[in-house]
């Protein structure tokens, strides 16, 4: 294998050489550098309670004492108060629970704690710390999917710290929990790891998964005390409490060192247009993915060790590939020392590739957000982000992977062609300025309350008592349950009347995973989410897996099977869908003359209809070719505004214009969204129309994409102003001239981006903007 030494370079010398390989570029892909300065710790005394046997434990690993923020929390938790500590990215959250945790099991030789995270990486990363501590009758171990059947009983019997996810929680440790009594009656503990991941439908989920564990622990009489661990959010205490549904003390002074940071937000440049073509195209940029394996290329070769965040699986493989090849073509070996890592990796992969970073082995990796969370990645000097992921909490997790030992550290994010991105490498103040974002969930969501209860009342007859734990929707839900025959109304309480257990999704993902399988062979490929499925593996589609092309021969959607056949195609497939709207009630509403602004309930009907096979490299459109998938069906929240035609046309926008500059508005209103609700575009659709049934106007609709709604679009109703602000300004601040996709264009429209009209966009939230309050008065209840 080649080796490659480390390097002293800082990251003002690193971004220096990034850079300097754009200097035949026009303009600078660099928009901004912000510098985060460095910051003394603060220690604290170890807290009086602690265990000997652990404090000397946690010395002999380099823990010389804790920080302030640690000793508060752990001694919070320790006096039984649920708390929640948000503090950043290496700010060593881990000891604030296991400092009473490991104390109160070193003390009490019966007690068991219950460890929660998002991600296997997260819980596997705390088993190794667990271990390293070598504390005798602890017995860490983790329960997961991954668990072999065989070790199973093992840890049920005898681990007393259980490390496990949301998800076995829901399909075994609860429905199981009569085996698992003795665990529950000396349940002490339950730490909920990186808990700002829980929001919008899983969240929800999460919440009503946390309140039948409370019932479970209270039927064997244990009420344990909760530990939260969160990035800096917004409203800390109030997230995690609703998230809980107890009364939950934040501590949020992060009193840990921190090294500088350099933070360059990196805007691709314009790929050079011919002055011979026939025609004026718009301009396109460089693609994201192509500019962070070149700056991953760069890093590796200057011996920096660098983590690339890319925001899908397919591209982190992308980028890992065209890194290899780079670096093969300047320093025949250096390739292997980059690795993509991405959920659907074997066990052992996984676990491999973790290693291989650690030691150095590694250089570089690209990765999607499954290594965004607390797992130790000490050593790490640079940290790409292709794209911005969403929220500035997932941002700050990401450039906090860097720098873990102290020392400087360079983040860049490269901007994807989109319009959120766009605006903000031009509106740094977006990003650095503000507080990052509290975590939205609704554990009243009927979508989600009703099959919850349903599992509770499956695990153990639901009391009125049970209810309180619910919320107060709970009991309204309950008669509907009755009425559908779902519960069967007992003296002793309500009963699940089914033979079989509730089948319910946590992760919203519409049931079990569709595989995908090679015809030829029998082999298992991979898995595509049920509502990716139409568009992705739809008969003729090409399926990326591992840098191998594949064409789906077959999409058997009631086994769960699409069938494929290796090929490599000059062309790639793009899906198309029709989507139909129809309102079902309103809840509030905002008269603002000739606007009207919306917050309510919508049907939403949506159905692939056909697929474009356009040339890989032009882009060139080959054919379209007709599909026959059944329509999905969606009832959720939606934020609309109506405009009337009369202000349209005062405004300049002609009546033939109406689709185009609607259309354009709505596409550019879900790619702003996130920036001011924790949602990702693909979490939430839209559909504009100059004339709908039920609005009788020019109406924009954006609606949640999960049933019942996930809060984004409340979210979008109370700061419509400014959201539909930021939405217009990144329209008119583009260079191009008709639209492309760092303005209006977007990567999942149904109609091919037809038709759109940039200027009237402009014209049309202009009209909105001016009627508008800044901030909506209080919302009209709809009679």
């Amino acid at each position: 294998m080649q080796c490659v030494t480390s390097t002293a370079f800082g990251p003002a010398e690193l971004l220096h050489r990034l850079r300097a390989r754009t200097n035949g570029t026009a303009v600078s892909p660099v928009t901004h550098i912000e510098r985060v300065p460095a910051r003394e710790g603060r220690p604290a005394p170890w807290p009086t309670w602690t265990d000997p046997a652990v404090r000397d434990a946690l010395v002999a690993q380099g823990i010389a004492a804790p920080w302030e923020h640690q000793a508060a929390a752990a001694t919070l938790a320790r006096e039984g108060t649920h708390v929640v500590l948000a503090t950043g990215t290496a700010s060593g959250k881990s000891l604030a629970y296991q400092l009473p945790a490991l104390s109160t099991l070193a003390t009490d030789p019966k007690a068991t704690v219950l460890y929660l995270s998002p991600t296997k990486a997260l819980a596997a990363d705390q088993l190794r710390g667990l271990m390293r501590l070598g504390l005798d009758g602890v017995r860490p171990a983790t329960y997961d999917g991954d668990t072999p059947r065989e070790e199973r009983e093992w840890i049920r019997q005898h681990s007393r710290f259980l490390l496990t996810n949301p998800d076995m929680l829901h399909h075994s440790l609860l429905p199981g929990h009569n085996r698992w009594g003795v665990f529950l009656r000396r349940l002490r503990y339950v730490v909920i790891d990186e808990c700002h991941t829980y929001r919008g439908v899983f969240g929800s989920h999460v919440a009503h998964v946390l309140r039948r564990l409370r019932r479970a622990a209270a039927r064997y009489g244990a009420s344990p005390t909760f530990v939260l661990a969160s990035a800096t959010s917004g409203d800390p205490a109030g997230s995690a409490s609703r998230l809980t549904g107890l009364p939950v003390t934040a501590v949020t002074d992060d009193a840990s060192p921190r090294g500088a940071v350099t933070f360059a937000l990196w805007e691709p440049p314009l790929l050079p247009t011919f002055e011979d073509s026939a025609e004026e195209a718009p301009p396109i940029r460089r693609s994201a993915l192509r500019e962070t394996a070149d700056l991953l290329t760069d890093a590796v070769v200057a011996g920096t060790r660098t983590l690339a965040f890319v925001r899908s699986r397919r591209g982190a493989e992308v980028v890992a590939a065209l890194t290899r090849q780079s670096l093969d073509e300047a320093v025949p070996g250096l390739g292997d020392r980059v690795a993509a890592y991405r959920g659907g990796y074997l066990r052992e992969d996984r676990r491999a590739i973790e290693r291989a970073l650690l030691s150095g082995e590694l250089l570089g990796l690209a990765s999607t957000n499954a290594l965004e969370l607390g797992v130790d990645l000490a050593g790490l000097d640079a940290v790409l982000i292709c794209g911005y992921p969403g929220t500035r909490a997932s941002l700050w997790q990401q450039a906090g992977r860097a720098g873990r030992a102290g020392g400087e550290a360079l983040a860049v994010l490269v901007a994807r062609d989109d319009p959120l991105d766009t605006y903000l490498v031009h509106h740094p103040e977006a990003v650095f300025g503000r507080p990052v974002e509290a975590t939205v969930l609704d554990p009243a969501n009927p979508y989600v309350l009703g099959p919850q209860l349903c599992c509770a009342a499956s695990e153990a007859p639901l009391t009125d008592a049970d209810l309180a734990l619910f919320g107060d929707a709970a009991s309204g839900i309950v008669q509907r349950l009755v009425a559908e025959g779902l519960l069967r109304r007992r003296p002793s309480g309500w009963y699940w009347i089914h033979r079989g257990r509730p089948e319910v999704d946590l992760r919203g993902t519409g049931g079990a995973p569709v595989a995908v399988v090679e015809s030829s062979t029998g082999r298992l490929l991979g898995t595509v989410d049920p509502g990716s499925s139409h568009a992705m593996l739809h008969p003729g589609a090409v399926y990326l897996h591992q840098g191998v092309s594949y064409v789906v021969d077959d999409l058997d959607l009631e086994d769960a099977i699409a069938l494929v056949h290796q090929e490599e195609p000059d062309w790639t497939t793009h899906a198309r869908d029709v989507t139909d709207l129809s309102v079902v009630n309103v809840r509030s509403y905002v008269d603002a003359g000739p606007v009207g602004l919306f917050l309510g309930e919508v049907d939403v009907t949506n159905q692939v209809v056909s697929y474009q096979r356009r040339r890989i490299g032009s882009g060139e459109v080959i054919d379209t070719r007709p599909l026959d998938l059944p329509v999905r069906e969606l009832r959720t929240v939606a934020v609309w505004f109506t405009v009337s035609p009369q202000a349209l046309a005062a405004a300049g926008v002609e009546p033939s214009e109406f689709p185009g500059a609607l259309h354009a508005a709505e596409h550019a209103g879900i790619g702003l969204l996130p920036l001011i609700a924790t949602c990702d575009r693909w979490d939430i659709g839209g559909l504009s129309t100059a004339g709908h049934a039920d609005t009788e106007a020019p109406t924009v609709f954006v609606y949640d994409g999960h049933p019942g709604g996930a809060g984004f679009a409340e979210r979008a109703y109370g700061t419509a102003a400014e959201w539909l602000r930021a939405t217009r300004e990144a329209i008119a601040s583009c260079v191009c001239e008709a639209g492309c996709p760092s303005c209006v264009q977007s990567p999942k429209c149904g109609n091919g981006n037809n038709p759109l009209n940039k200027e009237d966009a402009v014209k049309v939230l202009d009209v909105v903007l001016g009627a508008l309050p800044p901030s909506p008065p209080a919302p009209v209840m709809w009679e």
